[in-house]
């Protein structure tokens, strides 16, 4: 019997790439960094592609890059949920319909019931439309994870059903009409120049992000000690905190950058009356509430997956659904509270997208399942079980709605849209295969 060589483990690290060696060094995920150079490639191919074509290139502009993060919110609200039901090994087709149906209901409890009982415009009336749209939101989401867990009808059938039957009840409910205009304290909620919170209340929100990554950074650090695991050199810590606070600011100088469109400030200017010409007011947008949302969704779910038991129980059921109930973990009821969580932030996405339209239409949220399950899984999110990451899926979410931004600004029809769509999801599905595949 041969013994191994402890030299031979210390030369192969020797003759390791930079590129593996940082890798190793500062933990940071290869296909997170594959997903971030695939993001920064289509925003450079789309921006030079109209500046060839049309003249003009308006994807890497202030406004475009602005508006994207309003449209991303919205799927990546979504998304973050779908991460924990593919972990699971279960899929959710109906996400779109729920989003059409209690935004329907929300517009008819904002504009046709409340304004009956607390007088038009009331305050209160986006406060409590908000927490019942939840509610409803969370009570169907438990309606289909208790049909999934507890009468043991497929994930993929329960959902579908629930896709054509929650669409056709938000028909029924509206009897097909365009309920116009929402609540004028909740249409803030999806964005625009007053759904935004100005460049001051930006650059508050970017410090508070600073400090929280360097916390997190050393209180990550003091877990290690404690725990006795491996430290990272400091380097990559010092690293790891410039990087996060840049890419903060960066952010932050980006939607600052985005001025209120001059009609607007002329409206501003009138009724604050201000004498200063309107063509030397400069105001800026900052981070939509939107964006908001969906940073703090993000953090929420990050931190529910990660520090939570219920979070340990999602990955332990994803990796083997028989020891997980073995283990004494209640796996349905993990699955009906999965499945819950789904439903609410589903109504909390259609808050910000009929907020965004000031409206509520039956078709809305229509093939928003299609996105949701692709941005889970481009962030790498396996259909296995057991893999996922809040922030794969929101940056999955990212580049699937600048896919479609791309194509809208480019001019590519709905038709060919969809079959960018379909490629891209088929494309993701197989890379995580192959992934899987290697890592054994």
């Amino acid at each position: 019997m041969t013994e191994e060589n402890p030299q031979h483990g210390a030369a192969k690290v020797e003759n390791e790439g930079a590129l593996v060696r940082f890798l190793r060094a500062t933990e940071i995920d290869a296909r997170l960094l594959g997903m971030i150079a695939a993001l920064i490639l289509i925003w450079v191919g789309f921006h030079v592609y109209g500046q060839i074509v049309n003249g003009y290139g308006a994807f890497l502009t202030p406004r475009n890059l602005w508006n994207l993060s309003v449209q991303t919110a919205s799927i990546g609200v979504m998304a973050t949920g779908m991460v924990l039901v593919i972990v699971t090994r279960h899929i959710d087709l109906s996400v779109g319909s729920i989003l059409g149906f209690t935004a329907m209901a929300m517009a008819i409890i904002q504009v046709w019931i409340l304004p009956q009982f607390l007088g038009l415009g009331h305050p209160m009336i986006w406060i409590i439309t908000v927490i019942l749209g939840l509610i409803i939101g969370t009570a169907i989401g438990a309606f289909h994870g208790y049909l999934v867990a507890y009468l043991s009808i497929p994930a993929f059938i329960v959902t579908l059903g629930g896709l054509l039957v929650w669409r056709g009840a938000a028909f029924l409910l509206a009897r097909g009409e365009t309920i116009s205009p929402v609540d004028a304290t909740f249409k803030y909620l999806g964005g625009g120049p007053y759904g935004s919170i100005g460049a001051t209340g930006s650059w508050v929100v970017g410090l508070l992000g600073c400090i929280a990554a360097i916390v997190m950074i050393f209180t990550g650090r003091a877990q290690r000690k404690r725990f006795r695991f491996p430290l990272r050199p400091v380097w990559v810590e010092v690293f790891l905190g410039i990087v996060s606070c840049g890419g903060i600011i960066a952010f932050v100088l980006l939607v600052n950058s985005y001025p209120w469109p001059k009609g607007i400030v002329k409206q501003y200017v009138k009724a604050n009356n201000i004498e200063t010409p309107v063509s030397e007011i400069f105001i800026s947008h900052g981070f939509a509430i939107p964006v908001l949302i969906l940073i703090a969704v993000g953090v929420a779910m990050t931190f529910l997956t990660t520090r939570t038991r219920f979070g340990r129980y999602v990955f332990a059921i994803g990796g083997n659904p028989e020891a997980a109930n073995l283990a004494g973990i209640n796996t349905r009821w993990v699955t009906v509270k999965i499945f819950a969580l789904m439903g609410m932030l589903c109504a909390l996405s259609a808050v910000i997208s009929s907020a965004r339209l000031n409206s509520a239409t039956n078709n809305l949220g229509t093939l928003d399942e299609l996105y949701v399950i692709a941005a889970a899984v481009i962030g790498g999110t396996s259909f296995a079980g057991g893999i996922g990451t809040i922030y794969g899926a929101i940056l999955g979410a990212l580049v699937m709605q600048s896919l479609q931004t791309g194509m809208v600004l480019i001019g590519f029809d709905a038709a060919i849209q969809q079959i960018v769509v379909g490629t891209v999801l088929v494309v993701a599905v197989w890379i995580d295969t192959v992934y899987r595949r290697r890592a054994k």
